[in-house]
């Protein structure tokens, strides 16, 4: 998933950025486990991935090249290190719930990597969204590949715990994960009640980002069934958009006479912009329309912080929810 603004061709994909190769010679996966501990009797693991595909590894993985953020993310806050990733840059300016060490490789673009860098770094998994069955042949040459959905309109929020504790049971990192979605269950109930007692439960909201094409600005809106959606309802909120959004991701896209339809002055208008290019403070900063909204009027428009990344794991999840609510008992 990328920035729109970077892609706007690549919108119902949400597609990727950069490539980069990379050559190492790597510690033979046979002699290591995740957390680098030698084992050389590690259980074998069978996982089944969004394919319906068994795959079985002779002991958890760890040497794990991720070819989507979600993943790199969930990966990273287990305490698995990917070797490699994509677009590793992206990656830094858009997600900032587990950074990444310095010594992992770029592996390409999300949607074309380079197979040549993922087979240097002689992984023992990789872990990617698509439904590129090409890309997915070529690399399971290399290593098996585990595949994700990476969203589901239909069912977002347990979509996401799912693949985290499966990803973790790949890995070797199971209690790591009941562990991650223990604390993001505390914090969301923890946050839901302190939305209760400052007054705002049931408070309606919109998240959206946008871009800019020449003098035209487009909105994008998280609608019902998007993972951030899920969350902020997790927390007692409502979501004000009621527009058509897609069947897998959840979202619609409008223009700024679209979000006529939030009539509802008491709606809190979230946005991300982390990649520096903030369409609703400049691009809309004269735009009568715009000034005319209900929230805008009544100074109801949050920035997120930079790099809460909206189509992550649990870790991301956690800061998404925490933004809002020291936005919103601010």
């Amino acid at each position: 998933m990328l920035p729109l603004r970077t892609a706007l061709a690549a919108l119902a994909a949400i597609a990727a950025l950069s490539a980069c190769g990379t050559t190492e010679t790597p510690v033979p996966a046979a002699s290591s486990t995740p957390g680098g501990t030698a084992s050389a009797t590690a259980a074998p693991v069978t996982v089944t991935d969004a394919r319906g595909k068994p795959i079985t590894l002779e002991r958890p993985a760890s040497r794990v090249v991720s070819l989507e953020w979600g993943e790199t993310e969930m990966l990273a806050s287990l305490g698995v290190m990917p070797v490699g990733a994509a677009d590793t840059k992206g990656y830094a300016t858009w997600v900032t719930a587990a950074p990444l060490d310095a010594s992992v490789k770029d592996v390409g673009m999300r949607t074309e990597p380079s197979v040549d860098s993922i087979a240097a770094l002689q992984p023992d998994l990789v872990v990617m969204e698509t439904d590129d069955e090409g890309l997915v042949a070529q690399v399971e040459k290399i290593a098996p590949v585990l595949v994700f959905k990476g969203s589901d309109a239909t069912g977002n929020f347990q979509r996401m715990r799912e693949e985290f504790k499966l990803l973790a049971t790949a890995v070797g990192k199971t209690a790591e994960a009941d562990k991650a979605l223990s604390d993001f269950d505390a914090a969301l109930a923890d946050g839901k009640q302190k939305l209760a007692a400052a007054g705002v439960a049931g408070k309606p909201f919109a998240m959206a980002d946008g871009w800019k094409e020449g003098s035209t600005i487009s909105v994008r809106l998280f609608g019902k069934g998007a993972l951030v959606s899920d969350v902020a309802e997790g927390l007692g909120l409502k979501n004000a958009w009621s527009g058509k959004v897609d069947k897998v991701w959840g979202l619609g896209n409008t223009d700024v006479e679209g979000l006529t339809a939030l009539k509802d002055a008491e709606t809190r208008f979230f946005y991300s912009a982390s990649d520096g290019v903030d369409v609703f403070a400049d691009g809309l900063a004269s735009n009568a329309i715009w000034k005319s909204l209900p929230f805008v009027k009544k100074q109801g428009v949050t920035k997120l912080p930079d790099g809460i990344w909206t189509f992550g794991g649990p870790a991301s999840c956690k800061q998404y929810a925490e933004a809002l609510v020291k936005a919103l008992t601010a």
